[in-house]
Parts: structure tokens; C-alpha cells; sequence
């Protein structure tokens, strides 16, 4: 039944049909072979060769981790179990397990690991099972509606309460439908690469629902050696749904390595997460500082042993390299330019439909009328200034007739070398939307130019980079940059002299910034 060696016919395949297939949507991104074997890589050796250790993996897709998996163990158990069908029949009775996040995948995923879409079929590799699904188990679920939205996943209840014959999402690992064979087991291993969201109607990317989290935290309720789990590296610095899973994760001891990605490409080829993606180990026996990699072009550019929550800014610093330059920027004991910073919708225009995430539009003209206010909306640049109402304003009244600087809320693409932040400096009698974030404001116009040539820094930009992963930067992530004498103009040179940055310290800000 069984060709001889199974290995080499996996790898014969030529392509591999797991490298092809497209990804079936932005929520969930299939994992390339090479990228399923660095994770791998970084589980014991003595694994591959025990035949009592059990493999989950509870977000199938393509089957590939178990595929893998399955290929490592054939050859790790040789002297062991040497009959090659006997060996292939013990992996995948008792070793392999996986639940697939839909009908499809699962179907895909008995492919990948039984050849064959039902694992009792004569196609299939091994005749040990009774059952269609063999060890990749699916169960069609639904969503628990509760106040418009799923009490387990909080998908939308408008989006994703969905005809019988449509898929919902409503993924089994965490709607509470994992399989009792599953349950009563215990796992050496849990492995595998969660959909990452779920939009919800009101923005994609950073600003939908994410829910890779929950796989993570629902993987630790079972209790697993070791867990490693490959997901977007956006809960670096918390965000929409992500504050508390951030703080158990940095607070977590037992998370052994984290494997950093800056640019997602490296793991994803086809449809990268923006702001990079990040794979860890979590090791339920360890109890210490974690080993914090970052990789770039295929290497590792640097290694370091530390704790992953910074106990000054209560937060993970993602560089390890900078974990230096900010201390030497600490020193000096200076406020944070956050204060300078407006929190989102600094004059209250971010305003939605009635139980809807739609948003009401403002209703400004392009031509000026009295009594009215300059305004500021995305394509501003493009279609005209704005007018508007003052009476429209609905927040902070007190700073339209100051001077200000505005900052997009949004800028860039996740690409650091490639992002730069452009200021617009505005004078009195002016706001803005949401669209933007207010520096500021200030009764005279003359330290304005300063402020301006401090954003404009490398420096400036280095420092927002350490908590800036994505395109939405809100005030927290000028948090780490510090205030100047803006008496004065700045530059960098200026700025790294000021605090004393070594020459790698200075090769590296300016490595990492691109073009203006």
C-alpha cells in the first residue's frame, strides 16, 4: 500500500502543491512548507524520536504542519518502528492530531496527510482508521450570539449570522466544540497558525477584530510541553482587543524564544501580515527571561536573553539593540512628546449610524461661509480645504484658535524604511477629523518650526518605531520619544550627540529609516 520511502516521495512533488494555493481570505493566511519547518526547528531533537509524543494542531488548513510533522517522525522512529507501514500506521493513529477550521480545510488537510479526503479510504496511506475523518476532526458550529456579537469570537452578529449553506468562521477550537477524543488527551505539542481576524464591518487590517489570541489562550487551557504558534506581530504593543492577551503574554514566564519577522514576506511570500509576523515557543517547564530573535534577509541579525516586559514603559521592546539607546535616552529623565499629542478625534467628528459601524459623514462645504471653521478631512489635498460649522464641533472648542500641527492617525504602510510621518502645520480658526491627531496646540507660531524639524529626525522616527508596528499610530506611540528645548531647531546629528549614541547605535537609526 505504501510506497518504500515516504519522505522522499512528499518531497518529489514538484512544486509542492502546499507552496501554490492561494490564501482563502486576509483572516486566514496558509503557511508555506519552509515556514512550517523553522518552527519546528525549534522543538527538542528527542521528539522525532519518540513515538509516544502527540502533535495537535487545532487550525488546520492545508494539513501541512501535520505533514511535516509526520515526515520528521518517519524518519526519526526508523530504528524503533523499522517497517515502514507499521511506522506510518502507529504516526498517524497516535501521534497526529488535528481540527480543521472548516469543511473545506479539513478535507485538504486529510489530503495532505492521508492522501486521500477521507482517511478510511482505499486511497488512503494507511488502513488503520474507521472513520472518514480519521484524527483531523471538523464540526460545523455556530456563533453565540449575545448583544450583536459572538460571546466566544466577537464576530459581528450583522456580518456573520449567515444562511446553513454559507461559511460563518465559527471556528471549533474556540466555540467550545472540541472533540472529546481531543479533550481528554494530554498534548506534548501544540502547533499551528491561527486565523488572524475577523472583520466586523468597521475596518480591515489593524482595525478589525483580531482573533489569533484566542487560539493562543484556549492552547494554554490544555496544557501542552510546548506550544508554538506563528501569529502577526501587532500584540507587541496591545491594541483593539489585544491589551489583555499582551499583558498575559509578556507577563508569561514561560515563553522560551520569540522568533521577530519585521518583514512578514520572509514567512508569507504571498499576502504578508502588515507590521510583520512572529512565531514563539512556549516551554511549560521554563521559568525565566526569554531568548528574543530578529530576523532579516534569511539570518538571525540578533540574539538576546531578556524579559520581555520593559518595567519602565510596560512594554515589549521589539529591537534589541534599541533596548540600548533607550536607556541612554532615559537618562536624561526628559517628558514624554506624547503629552504634545492628542488622543484620537481631537474635536469629536468620529461619529457612527445607530447600532452600525458606518460613519456619519461631516457636512462641510468647499467654499468658505461665515461663522465658519477651516476643516480638515482625508483628501483634503486633493478635493479642497473644507469648511465648517463651528458649532459642529463637538470636542476640545478651546484649541481652533490656536496653532497646531496635525499628524496623520494612519501613516505609512508597516514598512519602517519606507514610512515617514508628514506634519502639516495649521494656524488658528481650524480643525480637523478623525483622520488626524493634533500636536499641540500652542498660542504663538514660533516654536512650531522647531517641532516640525524634531518630527522630520531620523531620531524622532527610530523612537516611534520601537512601539509603531502598523499604519495606525495613536498617541501611545510617540510615548518613548522624548521632549526638546524647542527654542531651537533639531537635527540629528545634534540629537545623537546629545545623547551620546555610539557608531553602531547611529548606523543602525540610520539603517532603519528610509527615504524621506
Amino acid at each position: 500500500m505504501l510506497k518504500k520511502n515516504y519522505n522522499k516521495e512528499l518531497e518529489n512533488n514538484n512544486p509542492d502543491i502546499l507552496n501554490c494555493l492561494a490564501n482563502l481570505s486576509n483572516d486566514e493566511v496558509f503557511t508555506p512548507p519552509s515556514t512550517v519547518n523553522k518552527l519546528l526547528d525549534v522543538l527538542p531533537k528527542e521528539i522525532w524520536i519518540d513515538e509516544n509524543v502527540k502533535f495537535l494542531d487545532p487550525t488546520c488548513k492545508t494539513g501541512v504542519f501535520l505533514r511535516e510533522i509526520v515526515k520528521r517522525l518517519n524518519i526519526g522512529l526508523k530504528k524503533k518502528i523499522p517497517k515502514l507501514q507499521k511506522r506510518i500506521d502507529h504516526i498517524l493513529k497516535n501521534q497526529i492530531f488535528g481540527i480543521g477550521n472548516t469543511e473545506l480545510t479539513s478535507l485538504v488537510s486529510r489530503r495532505s496527510v492521508y492522501c486521500a479526503k477521507y482517511a478510511n479510504s482505499k486511497n488512503s496511506i494507511s488502513n488503520i482508521f474507521s472513520t472518514k475523518s480519521g484524527n483531523i476532526f471538523y464540526e460545523k458550529t455556530n456563533h453565540l450570539w449575545s448583544n450583536g456579537s459572538c460571546k466566544y469570537c466577537g464576530a459581528n452578529e450583522k456580518s456573520y449570522s449567515r444562511d446553513a449553506s454559507l461559511e460563518t468562521y465559527a471556528y471549533n477550537f474556540i466555540h467550545n466544540k472540541i472533540p472529546t477524543d481531543i479533550t481528554n488527551m494530554k498534548f506534548d505539542v501544540i502547533i499551528g497558525n491561527p486565523p488572524y481576524q475577523l472583520n466586523d464591518g468597521g475596518g480591515v487590517g489593524s482595525s478589525a477584530i483580531p482573533i489569533y489570541d484566542k487560539f493562543v489562550t484556549q492552547a494554554k487551557k490544555l496544557n501542552p510541553n510546548y506550544l508554538i504558534m506563528i501569529i502577526p506581530s501587532r500584540w507587541f504593543t496591545g491594541g483593539r482587543g489585544l491589551d489583555s492577551f499582551r499583558n498575559e503574554m509578556l507577563n508569561d514566564k514561560r515563553i522560551k524564544q520569540i522568533h521577530d519577522f519585521k518583514d512578514a514576506k520572509e514567512c508569507f511570500p504571498g499576502n504578508p501580515p502588515k507590521g510583520g509576523v512572529c512565531y514563539f515557543l512556549w516551554d511549560k517547564n521554563h521559568d525565566g527571561d526569554c531568548e528574543v530573535y530578529t530576523h532579516h534577509q534569511g539570518e538571525i541579525i540578533s540574539k538576546s536573553k531578556r524579559p520581555l516586559l520593559d518595567e519602565v514603559s510596560q512594554i515589549f521592546i521589539r529591537e534589541n539593540e534599541a533596548v540600548g539607546i533607550l536607556n541612554k535616552v532615559r537618562t536624561l529623565k526628559e517628558e514624554s512628546f506624547s503629552k504634545l499629542v492628542s488622543a484620537n478625534d481631537p474635536f469629536g467628528f468620529d461619529m457612527r449610524e445607530s447600532n452600525s459601524f458606518s460613519r456619519i459623514k461631516p457636512d462641510y462645504k468647499l467654499k468658505d461661509f461665515k461663522n465658519s471653521v477651516n476643516f480638515y478631512y482625508q483628501g483634503w489635498k486633493s478635493n479642497g480645504l473644507g469648511f465648517i460649522d463651528k458649532k459642529k464641533i463637538r470636542k476640545n472648542i478651546d484649541w481652533v484658535d490656536k496653532y497646531k500641527i496635525l499628524i496623520p492617525k494612519a501613516w505609512g504602510v508597516g514598512d519602517y524604511k519606507n514610512d515617514w510621518l508628514k506634519p502639516i502645520i495649521v494656524g488658528p480658526n481650524s480643525c480637523c477629523t478623525e483622520t488626524y491627531l493634533v500636536v499641540g496646540p500652542f498660542e504663538k507660531k514660533n516654536s512650531i518650526k522647531n517641532i516640525e524639524s524634531y518630527i522630520q529626525t531620523k531620531f524622532f522616527h527610530y523612537m516611534t518605531s520601537i512601539i509603531k508596528i502598523t499604519q495606525n499610530t495613536m498617541q501611545k506611540a510617540y510615548s518613548l520619544v522624548p521632549i526638546q528645548d524647542f527654542s531651537e531647531k533639531w537635527d540629528d546629528q545634534k540629537l545623537y550627540e546629545k545623547y551620546k549614541l555610539s557608531k553602531k547605535e547611529i548606523d543602525l537609526i540610520e539603517e532603519i529609516n528610509g527615504i524621506k
